[in-house]
């Protein structure tokens, strides 16, 4: 779809555009099937979508996929999408907060392959990132469009200074791909940074049970807040005193004088698997 078509579609309804729900369109129906192939969706997939937008990259998942259920949380866009029937007939559109919703229960009734794909805002990115996390092995993958700075994060190697509990939550889950990069000029309105498109792929076989997971992200969430101190500092308040604290890091085979960024994903599911019980 192109910026005089979009600009058409939203002065005829009446729409102003919010920038805080990441309401930039993708231009063109080319970028959109480079996407959807980039996603892997394949003839018989079943594809939740969040963030509809105008359908551009609807059209080019609903060409590849048997189905797709797509979630767009601003009414304005659920109207003109409806009254200009610019959905195919293997699209089911869902008004709703996608952060409002259990994607992985709706997921788990659903019979064959699925795939979740999402164009995110910043504000909604980490939150729904996370909880991917958790509904992980019912999605053959997902894949997500997010400002380059949390692709950073999710890509990031122990050392750097994007290196934080996202970095290590996603290590110890999932293989993180980048696939592409696209411009602020391949948006309408123009977005102001860059974006990434990132496939998410669960690890087949987890080094992290689940119920291990929320402890991996208290830690070291508590840690990479204070991420100059040692580890050993900012993690004191959770063991009930010094020598506690001290059998906690020699149990899980970890420096205390360790700085977070520093710790490999592996020596915090350590830490994780050691806490002490009474944290």
């Amino acid at each position: 779809m192109k910026a005089a078509r979009i600009r058409e579609l939203l002065d005829r309804h009446g729409l102003r555009l919010h920038r805080e729900r990441g309401q930039n369109f993708l231009l063109g129906e080319a970028p959109a099937e480079r996407l959807a192939a980039l996603a892997g969706v394949e003839a018989g997939d079943t594809v939740l979508e969040v963030g509809t937008g105008l359908g551009t990259l609807t059209r080019a998942l609903a060409a590849r996929a048997a189905r797709v259920v797509t979630i767009e949380i601003d009414s304005g866009l659920v109207r003109a999408l409806e009254s200009e029937s610019l959905l195919p007939e293997n699209v089911e559109l869902l008004h709703a907060d996608a952060r409002d919703l259990d994607l992985g229960a709706m997921a788990a009734k659903i019979e064959g392959r699925v795939r979740l794909v999402a164009n995110l805002p910043y504000s909604a990115a980490t939150p729904l990132l996370r909880r991917c996390l958790d509904w992980g092995p019912v999605f053959e993958d997902w894949s997500v469009m997010v400002q380059r700075e949390v692709g950073n994060r999710l890509l990031a190697e122990p050392g750097s200074r994007d290196y934080g509990s996202l970095s290590v939550l996603h290590q110890l889950c999932v293989d993180v791909e980048l696939a592409t990069q696209l411009g602020g000029e391949r948006f309408f309105p123009r977005a102001k940074v860059r974006s990434s498109f990132l496939r998410i792929t669960p690890q087949r076989t987890p080094r992290v049970r689940p119920e291990v997971l929320p402890v991996v992200e208290r830690i070291a969430r508590a840690a990479f807040n204070q991420r100059r101190k040692m580890i050993g500092n900012s993690l004191s308040a959770l063991a009930p005193d010094a020598d506690a604290l001290a059998a906690w890091f020699a149990a899980a085979g970890v420096s205390s004088k360790e700085r977070p960024q520093a710790l490999l994903p592996e020596r915090w599911l350590a830490l994780a698997q050691h806490v002490p019980l009474d944290c």
